[in-house]
């Protein structure tokens, strides 16, 4: 096989691209007629995506993605949209004119710009595709897994179906149908494009990669000192001066010691600390422990389930990809600052959901919802709907557990949480993070507060000993210390606003969101650097931020998070960021 390059369409290929639109489309097929100009392009390609396929420095053929936020698609000049349910989806993205130089058809390149577009749009957050695919070349798009919606067009002389396909069964179908093909072209194709040439396991993609610096069998511990990890939303500050000592201790104890087959004195102590009822606690091993543990239960493949959009991409992977329902998104948009319109929330809830998932803040977009508003829009809700309240940042929203006149018990803000509302409720159960908020992430400890019976199930779903000893030590002394716990968050509402002062200042193209949690957005211009672009140039240097562009379309292809760390990470995080958009924005 001839070595072929898969990479971005550059300015520099649109002549040719537009020269070969029109040999193949004007001459050839018949669908314009020729004009004097030999070229052909239209109102789309101002945000028509190109991916090139070239042999050496020469083109041999591309295909185009037309996202989302283009706002329009070529399909729209042959039918209403609004009547194929898959293809009025408001984050659809289209497939088009996937076109190679007769010279060099029936080679690769074909089936690698499909490949290709479909790798770009999964990067991109996209769930459905649509295409027109040519009637005569119609059993290649049926291959690559796409399916015919029955509707044909006329241009010109070409006849066109209309195709549609979900992202994730496209994803997976090449995976199973193809993937030893693909491990066995990957190091015969130059891959160029920002995305890996194989996707990951399938699995949920979290942040986290800074890990990776210590080795995959942890043989590099001490490079951790030389990273910023702001991918991830560990705390930058370290546990409760109780906890350290503590795990400081006897650690050969800690680590051989069985732990209580059952967390009752956490749950106990959990209970003391937020003033709920024990038989409303049930405790986890982090919050992904309880997601998988809870939605197993109340879930099957009938059910229907509302998840916000962007949010949590835990959420999606458990109700999409391991329990197999339905998912419908409830859209956040930038240009509404990501606030959720609860007006049009309570008008979605009427489609009777099984489950309704509410991030608050808001994981990745950082909006902190008012606890009351909340509590009427549950109210409101048909009867049978469940809510899942997500509160693993919450103490960064406000005064968070502020110290109570009793020295031993934290009273948490009612204004930013809903944990004793759950406690009470018949239909909503709080998920609260110990490892986010109280520097445990490497223990990994969470716990939920609802209904009784729903607690309850938790529990008797949980297996023995499944939070270590060490764990259970530091969640227990960590409540413990409420003063040092505001303390920190308070810092880090201070770290926070300084952090996006100073990314603020690299660029009046740039747009900074400072988050209720621990992190910013930073959006980059359409024109300018990528989202993945940026992540790459800034890891190269040693700090690892987050591209949420595979989470949601809403991000554009352009939205890194950053989580505040202490004040000399902060400084080298801003430092970096701006010589790596100097060097970006230097680059043809």
């Amino acid at each position: 096989m001839v070595m072929l390059e898969i990479r971005p369409g550059s300015a520099f290929d649109r002549e040719w691209i537009y020269r070969l639109r029109h040999e193949v489309y004007a001459h050839e097929l018949g669908q314009h007629p020729p004009n004097q100009a030999e070229r052909l392009s239209d109102a789309l390609d101002d945000g028509n995506v190109y991916i090139v396929a070239a042999h050496g420095d020469r083109p041999v053929g591309f295909i185009s993605v037309t996202p989302p936020w283009a706002g329009r698609y070529s399909i729209d000049k042959y039918l209403n949209r609004a009547g194929h349910p898959v293809l009025g989806r408001e984050d659809l993205f289209e497939i088009r004119i996937l076109t190679v130089d007769p010279r060099w058809r029936g080679s690769a390149a074909a089936p690698l710009l499909m490949y290709a577009a479909l790798r770009w749009v999964a990067a991109h957050g996209g769930r459905v595709v649509a295409a027109l695919g040519r009637t005569e070349i119609l059993a290649m798009y049926l291959a690559a897994g796409l399916t015919g919606t029955g509707t044909r067009v006329h241009a010109g002389a070409v006849t066109f179906e209309v195709l549609s396909g979900q992202v994730s069964e496209l994803a997976e179908r090449a995976r199973r149908h193809h993937g030893p093909l693909l491990r066995a072209l990957e190091p015969r194709v130059r891959w160029s494009l920002e995305m890996p040439f194989l996707p990951g396991p399938p699995a949920c993609q979290h942040g986290g990669a800074s890990i990776g610096v210590v080795g995959r069998r942890f043989d590099s511990l001490p490079a951790r000192d030389d990273v910023v990890p702001a991918d991830v939303l560990d705390a930058w500050y370290p546990p409760a001066p109780a906890v350290v000592e503590l795990l400081g201790g006897d650690q050969g104890w800690l680590a051989r010691t069985s732990p209580p087959a059952h967390p009752e004195g956490l749950i106990e102590e959990i209970a003391e600390q937020r003033d709920l009822p024990p038989d409303a606690v049930a405790t986890g091993a982090g919050s992904s422990d309880l997601i998988f543990r809870a939605f197993r239960g109340w879930l099957d493949a009938s059910s229907r389930v509302l998840l916000p959009d962007p949010v949590y991409g835990e959420y999606a992977h458990v109700v999409e990809q391991v329990i197999g329902c339905r998912a419908d998104r409830f859209p956040l948009c930038r240009a509404d600052g990501w606030r959720p319109d609860l007006d049009r929330l309570r008008d979605a809830l009427r489609e009777r959901y099984d489950l309704v998932v509410i991030v608050n803040p808001n994981n990745p977009t950082g909006v902190h919802t008012d606890a009351g508003d909340l509590r009427r829009v549950i109210a409101d809700a048909p009867g049978g709907t469940r809510f899942w309240i997500d509160e693993a940042y919450v103490e960064y929203a406000d005064s968070g557990h502020s110290p109570s006149p009793s020295p031993s018990k934290s009273s948490p803000s009612q204004s930013a949480s809903l944990e004793r509302y759950a406690a009470a409720s018949g239909n909503t159960v709080v998920c609260k993070s110990l490892s986010k908020m109280y520097a445990l992430s490497g223990l990994r400890a969470a716990y939920l507060a609802g209904p009784a019976e729903l607690a309850a199930e938790s529990r008797r779903w949980a297996p023995p000993w499944g939070l270590s000893l060490p764990a259970q030590i530091a969640a227990v002394h960590a409540l413990r210390d409420p003063g040092y716990y505001a303390g920190c968050w308070a810092r880090t509402r201070t770290l926070r606003s300084g952090l996006a002062e100073r990314l603020a200042g690299l660029g009046a193209d740039l747009r900074v969101h400072e988050s209720a949690a621990n992190f910013v957005l930073l959006t980059l211009p359409r024109s300018g650097p990528t989202a993945a672009g940026l992540v790459a140039a800034c890891r190269r240097d040693g700090v690892f931020l987050r591209d949420l562009s595979p989470l949601s379309p809403a991000f554009e292809g352009r939205t890194v998070r950053i989580t505040v760390r202490d004040p000399d990470a902060n400084d080298r995080v801003a430092t970096t960021v701006a010589t790596a958009l100097d060097r970006l924005r230097a680059t043809p």
